[in-house]
């Protein structure tokens, strides 16, 4: 056992059986741990609220409650910023465990773990530290540098970005204008015809097409939000 700090380290629960619930309060918060359990919990709405109220500094957490993967709620339990979550878990599946830790977990420990180790990792888990092995460092470590498939670009999505707010407006006055002439369309939108001609020869060049025939058919293939101008 481990001298006992000034203050008690604070340590919730979450497991649905009872028997591990009373064996790990007497260990837990035995007199020389430097520990107390402050709150136990078995299902997921006792979990949440218990955290919530509570607000330990070590939550000792299973993964299945009853059928419950408590890592859909780890997040939640973990969002005051001071608790820390150390997974103890008799599941040997390793994509599981590498997903708690990316969920926010600090540790992963086994529930056959000896008594000693235990303590010893709600106590690193508090002090900051990581509680996880070698093989899962290395995993997770090749998680974030494994090279993100590239997504192939839209081209037309990347012509139609190039268009200016007020372009945009143009093409939307041209397909809801009902076949207006450039000088009604012009007074429309309150600029010259040389302009709207000016604005004209940038949106074909940009969208790749020749008249405004073929630039109502394709914003009607192809819909172009309006912006403000």
């Amino acid at each position: 056992m481990m001298p006992a700090p000034c203050q008690a380290v604070s340590v919730m629960l979450v497991d649905d059986h009872k028997t591990m619930l009373w064996g790990l309060e007497r260990l837990i918060g035995g007199e020389r741990t430097g520990m107390k359990v402050v709150a136990s919990a078995s299902n997921r709405a006792e979990a949440l609220a218990q955290a919530a109220a509570c607000s330990p500094d070590v939550i000792l957490l299973d993964l299945d409650l009853n059928g419950d993967c408590s890592l859909d709620f780890l997040p939640a339990l973990l969002v005051s910023g001071v608790s820390r979550a150390l997974v103890f878990s008799g599941t040997r599946d390793q994509a599981m465990l590498d997903r708690a830790i990316l969920a926010g977990a600090r540790g992963v420990l086994r529930k056959d773990a000896p008594a000693e180790v235990v303590l010893r990792a709600i106590d690193k888990i508090h002090q900051g530290e990581l509680w996880i092995d070698h093989e899962m460092m290395a995993r997770l470590f090749g998680h974030f540098t494994r090279p993100r498939p590239t997504v192939k670009a839209d081209p037309e999505a990347e012509k139609i970005a190039s268009l200016t707010a007020r372009e945009r407006a143009i093409v939307s006055a041209i397909t809801n204008g009902n076949g207006m002439t450039n000088k009604a369309l012009a007074q429309s939108l309150f600029i010259s015809e040389h302009t709207l001609r000016n604005y004209l020869v940038s949106i074909y060049k940009k969208l790749g097409v020749n008249n405004r025939l073929e630039l109502y058919v394709y914003a009607v293939r192809h819909p172009i939000a309006h912006a403000a101008c």
